[in-house]
């Protein structure tokens, strides 16, 4: 007399249909990743090691043609303290994330900073990391 079951249960997990949502999931997000774009304008810059980190700042950039622009939009050399004064007047902590290229002078840089200083506005440098 055989009182066993026929039926035998095996204890396996069959884990393709995991894999397959955990693929799914990183071809997503490496789509996703490329398809953020930056909003600064393509200029060369220095070297340096280091993290730059900013929450909501303007950004300044410097090319080597000495010409100057606000969050890609050109601005004159004259009217930047202006321009920088209306865009971060009502931030709680203005900040300005400078963007200088290699060759250009240190002294538009510096015209740059001192617009910051007089203002109190903190100045993020903006490097190429090594």
């Amino acid at each position: 007399m055989d009182l066993r079951g026929r039926n035998k249960v095996t204890p396996e997990f069959n884990m393709s249909s995991m894999t397959d949502i955990v693929f799914l999931l990183l071809i997503f997000f490496m789509l996703a990743s490329t398809l953020v774009t930056t909003n600064a304008i393509d200029i060369l810059l220095p070297s340096a090691s280091g993290k730059t980190e900013n929450k909501k700042s303007v950004s300044v950039s410097i090319k080597k043609d000495l010409t100057f622009y606000i969050d890609q939009k050109r601005v004159r050399e004259n009217v930047l303290e202006n321009e920088l004064i209306g865009l971060l007047s009502n931030e709680a902590s203005p900040t300005i994330v400078l963007r200088a290229e290699k060759s250009v002078p240190i002294d538009n840089v510096v015209k740059v900073m001192d617009i910051a200083n007089r203002n109190k506005f903190k100045v993020i440098l903006a490097v190429k990391p090594n």
